[in-house]
């Protein structure tokens, strides 16, 4: 039996999601014991010319809110403002995995061949079916932010392996 559109994407995107919320717990708490102010960890970057930790998160959210609407056939909702606490970061998340729990599998049946348009930072569309979107352009981009949070408050000190990445599952 094949996998289903629902399969590959909403548990995945909630695991890594769960994920990314136990990390920033953790990071606050590594913030506070070392008497390190909140915002120097959210602000803190992997390279000067990379986006740093609170853009991360708000960046891994929107690929994730939007992989589960585009694919149930919704409009992508726009969730305001900027992730300036570790509190912002953690609404943020909430937000999408309430999302992420009100989507249905029946929403994904034909997603697969569903068309995605896009507009990724430019003027210029990319289309893509369902699937090509899920598998070649919204799951890399999901994990490559969630892993760059994960790689941002390792290289400052948080005590995490793998498994803290993974998650529960």
């Amino acid at each position: 039996m094949p996998i289903s559109m629902y399969a590959a994407s909403v548990p995945v995107l909630q695991q890594m999601l769960g994920s990314l919320s136990d990390l920033l717990t953790k990071a606050e708490a590594h913030a506070s014991a070392r008497k390190i102010e909140p915002g120097v960890l959210l602000q803190a970057r992997l390279f000067p010319d990379m986006l740093p930790l609170s853009r991360q998160v708000e960046i891994a959210c929107d690929f994730a809110k939007g992989i589960a609407s585009r694919l149930a056939g919704q409009e992508v909702p726009v969730f305001e403002g900027g992730d300036a606490s570790f509190a912002d970061c953690h609404a943020r998340i909430n937000k999408v995995l309430a999302l992420l729990g009100s989507v249905t599998p029946e929403q994904f049946d034909g997603s697969e061949t569903r068309p995605v348009v896009i507009q990724p930072g430019t003027p210029r569309e990319r289309a893509f079916t369902g699937q090509a979107y899920l598998l070649s352009y919204g799951l890399p981009q999901f994990f490559f932010h969630v892993t760059t949070a994960y790689a941002i408050l390792r290289h400052n000190g948080l005590e995490v392996g793998k498994k803290d990445y993974m998650g529960r599952y």
